[in-house]
């Protein structure tokens, strides 16, 4: 049977950056980096993105749990990642990607943010995005 699927993340992204300068700057180690844009022209531009995801959890999925982990990461460095948004012309955002079970015995997860996260996504003006597929047939 197929089971519910489900990891959070925190990304910058923008144009023109090298992604080892965020990780310098806030002094938090990411998950994943995508440098494409650090060399691009100005002709044509290209994104760049640092981020800090959760491993993907299956089963028990609980989203607020998810968020709360990055958001406890971040928190201490939140003046570091308003310094860099604005002077690497950063977008922040907030994700969480679900991979939901078709299995009619599947509990379908709540899909929430307390207040911690909340507070700290408006904070530092970034928005969140929720990604979701159906798992296929087993």
């Amino acid at each position: 049977m197929a089971t519910n699927k489900a990891r959070a993340y925190f990304a910058l992204s923008g144009y023109h950056f090298n992604p080892d300068d965020i990780t310098r700057l806030l002094g938090i180690e990411p998950t994943s980096v995508n440098a494409a844009g650090a060399n691009s022209g100005l002709d044509s531009p290209v994104i760049s993105s640092w981020e800090l995801s959760t491993d993907t959890i299956t089963d028990d999925v609980d989203v607020y749990k998810l968020t709360d982990i990055i958001i406890k990461q971040l928190e201490p460095a939140k003046e570091k990642i308003l310094q860099v948004i604005k002077s690497h012309n950063l977008s922040p955002r907030l994700g969480v990607v679900l991979v939901l079970s078709i299995d009619k015995d599947e509990s379908s997860p709540d899909v929430g943010f307390g207040g911690r996260a909340t507070r700290f996504l408006a904070d530092i003006g970034a928005f969140i995005n929720v990604d979701y597929k159906l798992s296929e047939r087993v």
